[in-house]
């Protein structure tokens, strides 16, 4: 081997390192993102039902108001830094545009709605773990699509991921979990949601990005819901602290949390993402015990172990197969 063949040789292997290294960073950005969210949705869920049940927050109201504001800051920052003309270019495409209005009613307005639907007829345990069924559906969807059957490591996690849910929202406690029909149907629903606004936007944001599909996303699911819960018909205590939340949950738990969750859809496979983003009732339990003072029992602790093992696997996967 001559020195030139050496130093071509050698410059493919860099780069191949590189190119791996790459797409790993990638992936685990991806994960990141997914957990930012879940953590988000987590603490602004606790924040939530501090304003239901001590200031009489409607629930209706509140998702329209999250969903508006946070779809019209979102579409605000685009503007500002791409341009009006780029930020309502989707509207111009006749195939795109009907997608868009698509993913915002069925896929966030869906999933808002039929999530706190199973909570008023059930209750906060049926409607968290029914909507944790979500990962299912993308699996088998995905199966189904590919015509290959889940690897292993996939049915591990979502098993994982959807029993350490379960085990955080009910300690373990069976009794907790009542389930009735509608509560049942509803949940199902949202479940089914997750995995719509999972899978269906991939194309929409290779072309025009995160910001641009979340933005026109929650702004068309805020005009759906405010048509049953106006935003100027508010019900509910004024004080400066529900303010200070409802903002939270605005920014941090609607506009920050939706973002990074559909942004991350770009580096890591929308099954990943659904799993991992069972780490929002992780995040509430912890929120719970740390500034709630709340007890936390052997079950949870254990359901919170199955959730951290799933993200293990998951970055491991991530690892060995790129």
């Amino acid at each position: 081997m001559n020195l030139l063949e050496f130093n071509l040789k050698s410059s493919e292997v860099h780069k191949f390192r590189f190119i791996t290294s790459r797409k790993q960073f990638q992936h685990f950005k991806g994960l990141a993102m997914v957990l930012l969210g879940a953590v988000l949705w987590g603490v602004s869920g606790t924040a939530a039902q501090v304003l239901f049940q001590h200031y009489g927050i409607d629930s209706g109201w509140l998702v329209t108001v999250r969903m508006s504001i946070a779809g019209l800051l979102m579409l605000a920052g685009v503007s500002l830094n791409s341009g009006l003309t780029y930020t309502f270019s989707i509207w111009k495409d006749k195939k795109d545009a009907p997608k868009l209005i698509i993913f915002g009613i069925i896929g966030l307005l869906g999933v808002q709605y039929s999530y706190f639907a199973s909570i008023h007829y059930g209750n906060a345990a049926t409607g968290t773990i029914l909507q944790y069924m979500g990962p299912i559906f993308i699996t088998i969807y995905v199966a189904l699509r590919t015509h290959r059957m889940p690897t292993i490591s996939q049915c591990i996690s979502v098993f994982l991921a959807i029993l350490g849910a379960f085990l955080l929202v009910t300690n373990g406690n069976w009794h907790s979990f009542s389930v009735s029909g509608l509560a049942v149907f509803w949940g199902i629903i949202s479940a089914i949601t997750v995995a719509f606004y999972s899978l269906y936007p991939q194309e929409l944001l290779c072309k025009y990005g995160a910001a641009t599909i979340s933005g026109w996303g929650m702004l068309i699911g805020s005009i759906g819901m405010g048509l049953i819960h106006p935003p100027w018909n508010f019900v509910g205590v004024h004080s400066l602290h529900a303010w200070l939340l409802i903002g939270f949950v605005v920014i941090f738990g609607t506009l920050i949390a939706f973002y990074v969750y559909i942004a991350s859809l770009k580096y890591i496979s929308a099954a990943e993402a659904s799993v991992l983003s069972c780490g929002e009732p992780l995040s509430a339990s912890i929120i719970a015990v740390t500034i709630l003072h709340v007890q936390m029992g052997w079950a949870a602790i254990f359901g919170g172990l199955c959730i951290l093992v799933t993200v293990t696997i998951m970055a491991g996967k991530g690892a060995t197969d790129h």
